[in-house]
């Protein structure tokens, strides 16, 4: 029985984790604000992370063999768990972003190795405290969260997980996919970039299987999530018109100005090369697509 800790993780692919180690037989520990119940069988501490010790209090003499990191969203909110951690887990797993890659303009799919986090700049001293700053901050607070745990050197086993756009599930919170339903059942435009770039997604399903996969795996340092292949805005569209046979989609393309949520003006394909040749098994984006919708829509076969 492994000791596993999860940061977070009530919902969506979270909750799918914690499934997946309860029903291999991990003895699973949650760590959350109480604002909502983990799921049966868990070990549930209360405990705001952005407190230091509060969380310390919270943990006691616990150790662990993995932890799974899923609300690391600031380089301070870093620094406080590398602190608490230390010496308290084998390895530490954090769930990072595609985001990250946020000024890599390239139409090649970006590696690992494109953004190397040792050497990110780290500014404890913005307003990472102010949701609007980090809203508007989110792939910058993750980089320089990696950043914390990546200074740690061989002394703080981590990785971090940047994951691809998800899609998929009948818990999708996002609202992204509902955004293209709502206008293409009524005929609104989708505004687009004059030149719309493809990106990257993976299932909510298939993120879950990568985190449990990689909380058994020994590797550290960055590793790029994505299904294979890219997905295009217009393809989103074509797969969510499949079920809305009375809708329509209209395209507008836009020079300035806000665009749909999965339109981009600037490529976001990543590399999967790494965790495919450490040797997890990607499914292909185009395949799952479908299943992705039904399930969002609640329209399932």
């Amino acid at each position: 029985m492994r000791e596993i800790c999860v940061i977070g993780g009530n919902r969506y692919f979270g909750k799918r984790l914690i499934s997946r180690l309860l029903t291999a037989g991990d003895r699973v520990t949650v760590v959350n604000r109480g604002s909502s119940a983990p799921p049966a069988g868990t070990v549930h501490l209360i405990a705001d992370r952005d407190d230091e010790e509060s969380l310390e209090k919270a943990l006691g003499s616990r150790v662990f063999d993995v932890v799974v990191d899923q609300v690391c969203y600031t380089p301070r909110q870093a620094e406080i768990a590398r602190r608490v951690f230390a010496g308290r887990t084998r390895r530490y797993v954090m769930t990072s972003t595609v985001e990250v890659y946020e000024y890599e303009d390239t139409a090649d799919p970006v590696g690992e190795d494109a953004v190397d986090a040792r050497t990110v700049a780290v500014d404890l001293e913005l307003p990472w405290g102010e949701a609007e700053f980090l809203d508007g901050h989110y792939g910058e607070g993750k980089r320089q969260a990696e950043a914390v745990f990546a200074a740690a050197g061989p002394a703080f086993p981590y990785v971090a997980v940047r994951v691809a756009h998800v899609l998929g599930g009948d818990d999708d919170f996002t609202g992204r996919l509902e955004h293209y339903a709502d206008r293409i059942r009524t005929g609104a435009t989708i505004a687009v970039p004059a030149v719309n770039h493809p990106a990257t997604y993976v299932h909510v399903e298939e993120i879950a299987d990568f985190l449990f996969w990689t909380a058994g795996e020994d590797f550290t340092g960055p590793v790029n999530a994505a299904s294979h292949g890219t997905l295009t805005t217009r393809e989103l569209c074509e797969a969510i018109g499949a079920r809305l046979p009375d809708g329509r989609t209209v395209l507008e393309a836009v020079e300035v100005g806000e665009v749909s949520p999965f339109s981009f003006r600037r490529s976001y394909g990543m590399d999967n090369g790494r965790a495919t040749r450490l040797g997890f098994p990607f499914g292909e984006a185009r395949a799952w697509l479908p299943r992705a919708v039904a399930e969002t829509l609640g329209e399932e076969d």
